[in-house]
């Protein structure tokens, strides 16, 4: 399998200030920048010697065929062969000990823990205090009563657990039952009849992937920590769709009329949240396991910053919908993640925080995933193929959704009300 690094060291070296002013957004060291092109420098050297010391064995190799008397010449010029033999060997492994190229060297390791270049429109800021709010749907709902949460609300109704969830399980697990069941089925179906719609094509991936696959998608070895894991068979369960989705065309090369090559999934996802230690400790908000639709784009690299305009519309909209209050933020160079050139967030009010909370994060990864899965095209039949971009999108979080309709559609009587676009989809108009 061809694999790549996630920064092109041709770029490094074509224009290493772009990468340094990209990790100073981030808030990061630039000085790598410097030690990659150093090591770069040398890998090229000892790469040029080895070529040079192959071209002179190989001449003195032709000056025995040419010779009069082979044997003579042969034995004259042997050791100067072994020489060159035993030099070409030491500069392999010299060009191999600096190699940004090959996989598994540290020089590779170091430019794969890069994170993703910037684009010029993100926003300066160091952290989520510096995001920009770009717009809003409904305002929140102004409450005659004391609101609930939804831990709250379900375990009135009967339709939310945790207490045995936590026997089967442990800590950041739920039971949803009955018509809460039916309330997260009905959200679930939901969104994938509107992507189908919109032209996504439905998926059902495994749930267990590959270290390669879980690699090649930007999770490892930044996010291991966040995994669950079987570690005799190598297997990793998927922190999120976007995992297999994005690598499903992994080491192919597509032609220009697939694109964009659209993917929507369901499944539940799995994290061990181990950055959260003290965060969000009741209720749905954040779990070990959750269900969520995952929306995937593969565009040509010239298309994809509409297509990111797209894909964010194609989630908010499904707030609108279900005429939640929302609002969409774009993110700032220190607050956007390790896979992305930009982000949008959607976040979803939620009353018992008081405060908006994220529900989707939709991002262009550009072609840093497709440069470490392969994912090429080949703009037309002539052409050499090209790295396509990748894009991805929460369409949208069950559980948050779950928990976003049952706070703001609470009645006074504890019931919940239904969104009108979803009870065709749960067979009522009410909870409770």
């Amino acid at each position: 399998m061809a694999r790549f690094s996630m920064l092109d060291i041709a770029l490094i070296r074509r224009d290493p200030e772009r990468v340094r002013r990209a990790l100073v957004r981030r808030g990061q060291d630039p000085s790598v920048v410097d030690e990659l092109l150093r090591s770069d420098e040398e890998y090229r050297s000892a790469l040029g010697a080895v070529e040079r010391a192959k071209a002179e064995k190989n001449r003195i190799s032709a000056a025995i065929g040419q010779a009069s008397d082979k044997a003579a010449a042969a034995a004259e010029l042997r050791p100067q062969i072994d020489a060159l033999a035993a030099e070409i060997a030491a500069m392999e492994e010299r060009a191999r000990a600096f190699s940004v190229v090959d996989a598994g060297t540290p020089l590779n390791l170091r430019l794969s823990q890069l994170p993703n270049l910037l684009d010029d429109s993100v926003p300066d800021g160091t952290d989520e205090s510096h995001n920009v709010e770009l717009r809003r749907g409904v305002e929140p709902r102004a409450f005659d009563f004391d609101p609930k949460p939804h831990w709250e609300l379900g375990e009135r109704l009967g339709i939310l657990d945790f207490s045995r969830a936590a026997k089967l399980s442990g800590s950041r697990f739920a039971v949803l039952s009955g018509a809460g069941a039916r309330l997260a089925r009905a959200l679930a179906t939901y969104f994938l009849d509107r992507a189908n719609e919109r032209g996504y094509l439905e998926v059902a991936p495994p749930l267990l992937v590959t270290q390669s696959t879980m690699w090649s998608t930007g999770q490892l070895s930044k996010f291991a920590d966040d995994m669950f894991q079987d570690r005799d068979a190598q297997l990793f369960m998927i922190p999120t769709a976007e995992v297999p989705l994005t690598a499903l065309r992994g080491d192919e090369i597509l032609d220009a009329s697939e694109l964009p090559v659209k993917y929507v999934a369901c499944t539940p996802c799995f994290r061990r949240e181990a950055g959260a230690a003290g965060k969000d400790t009741r209720g749905l908000v954040r779990q070990h396991q959750f269900d969520k639709v995952e929306l995937v784009w593969l565009t040509a690299p010239d298309a994809s910053f509409a297509a990111l305009e797209t894909l964010t519309r194609h989630a908010e909209s499904l707030l609108a919908e279900l005429e939640l209050p929302y609002r969409v933020i774009e993110l700032c160079a220190g607050d956007t993640g390790f896979n992305a050139a930009k982000t949008y967030d959607l976040e979803v009010w939620v009353p018992s925080n008081n405060a908006y909370r994220e529900i989707s994060s939709c991002s262009n990864c550009t072609d840093f995933q497709a440069r470490r899965a392969s994912i090429r095209y080949r703009p037309d039949a002539k052409a050499k193929p090209a790295f396509v971009h990748t894009l991805n999108g929460s369409g949208l979080a069950i559980g948050r959704t779950l928990v976003a309709v049952m706070e703001n559609y609470q009645n006074r009587d504890g019931s919940i009300t239904i969104p009108a676009v979803l009870q065709p989809y749960f067979g009522g108009d009410r909870i409770g």
